[in-house]
């Protein structure tokens, strides 16, 4: 029998998060059963279109639900049903704090919030759950699986908790979880780092996927018009974009340069822009119809970020035939062939920021044989589909004892 399976991040559906979206809907059109848990609603603002207001419809929220004395109360009594679990869970908290007051005050929020889910899996009769983002909604998992008996699994993404991955307990997550999905090899060996090699067997790849026919088409053909999305924080680098185009202006009058999401720092990046005038266009968040739309319209995509995991929107670009220019970061090698599929900076470098923009924009013939060369790319390793078919082999294999024994799937010949 299939597990049925509660999927639980931070906040869903958010726009930032489409490709969680996208994993729920592959899942569940392989006939596997996946209800979807938010720790906290999503502002309506996230709602880019009628798939994310499905999704937020049909969604449990845990702190909602915990804010009910009543509900909270009987999600409590209801675990004290199994009073040695709930005692694990309690001692489990405790151990995992990460110290300090408020820190401490949190963990036993956590714990609290934890028995809410735990009474939701049950009733919903759900036997397995999946975190994304192995931060605080990791921990609830953990203490909702060992207050439940259910077991859980978790994907994990970085770079934030690579940072500070005692403060997160990264090591007591995965050693207690059923298996660990990385989205890509750089994720794996920091879960290798932070984890005993006991537990190494069950970190597996997998990759976040996109829909590749949803941008297919010719390669465009815009001569100057450079895209950008992501948040508007300062880890994307978004300071180093705009200093490489006014340069870039002066020997590109028509360049155009459309940013699209929003966050902490954007009144600040607006602000920053206003010399640029009419060739900076700020457009907030976008459905992934409309981004799909803005990378059939765009030369080439820019993401000159400091930190990332393997970026979504990369793929994205890639399976519309857009060629990327992006840092030498993390998993990104792992997308992105330099001077194949895109090009590869060091982050920072506004100067190399702006050469390779250059090249991108100067040369037709190595945008289009970069975006096939690209497309080919996500096509073979990161489509939605065959990574969800992975992903349920997973979750289909732990639950029956028969884990496959791979990092990743078999290539096909």
């Amino acid at each position: 029998m299939s597990p049925r399976i509660a999927y639980l991040t931070g906040e869903y559906p958010r726009a930032t998060d489409t490709f969680i979206q996208r994993e729920v809907a592959a899942l569940r059109a392989r006939g596997l059963t996946v209800e979807t848990c938010s720790m906290r609603r999503t502002g309506t603002d996230h709602h880019t279109g009628p798939e994310q207001r499905t999704e937020a419809a049909g969604t449990f929220h845990v702190l909602e639900a915990s804010l009910s004395p009543r509900g909270l109360i009987a999600a409590h009594l209801a675990a004290w049903r199994r009073p040695v679990a709930w005692l694990r869970a309690l001692r489990l908290a405790w151990r995992t704090r990460p110290g300090g007051i408020k820190p401490t005050l949190y963990q036993f929020i956590y714990l609290a919030e934890a028995a809410v889910l735990a009474q939701h899996l049950r009733a919903r009769g759900l036997t397995h759950l999946h975190n994304h983002i192995a931060k605080s909604s990791c921990t609830v998992a953990m203490l909702a699986s060992e207050m439940s008996g259910i077991p859980y699994s978790f994907t994990l993404h970085g770079p934030d908790i690579f940072f500070d991955s005692y403060r997160w307990r990264l090591d007591e997550k995965i050693a207690r979880a059923r298996f660990v999905a990385c989205i890509s090899h750089f994720a794996r060996s920091q879960a290798m780092a932070f984890s005993s090699p006991e537990h190494w067997s069950k970190l597996h790849i997998v990759h976040c996927g996109v829909d590749p026919a949803r941008y297919d088409g010719p390669a465009p053909d815009a001569p100057a018009h450079l895209l950008f999305v992501g948040r508007m924080a300062a880890v994307k680098g978004v300071p180093v974009l705009l200093e490489a185009m006014q340069e870039l202006i002066a020997d590109h009058p028509d360049l155009r340069l459309t940013l699209v999401g929003d966050g902490p720092e954007c009144e600040c990046l607006q602000a920053r822009a206003q010399g640029l005038g009419d060739h900076v266009d700020f457009v907030g968040y976008k459905s992934q119809d409309e981004v799909a739309a803005l990378l059939h319209e765009a030369t080439a995509l820019v993401l000159p970020s400091f930190a990332e995991g393997l970026p979504v929107v990369l793929m994205e670009a890639l399976a519309a035939r857009v060629p990327v220019v992006t840092t030498r970061i993390a998993g990104v090698a792992e997308l992105v062939e330099d001077g194949e599929s895109g090009l590869l900076v060091s982050p920072g470098d506004a100067v190399a920021l702006r050469a390779a923009l250059t090249r991108v924009l100067g040369d037709p013939a190595l945008r289009r044989r970069m975006g096939e060369a690209g497309r080919a790319r996500v096509v073979e390793e990161f489509a939605s589909d065959s990574e969800a078919a992975w992903l349920a082999r997973l979750f289909e294999g732990y639950a029956t004892g028969t884990p496959p024994e791979t990092l990743r799937p078999e290539r096909r010949a």
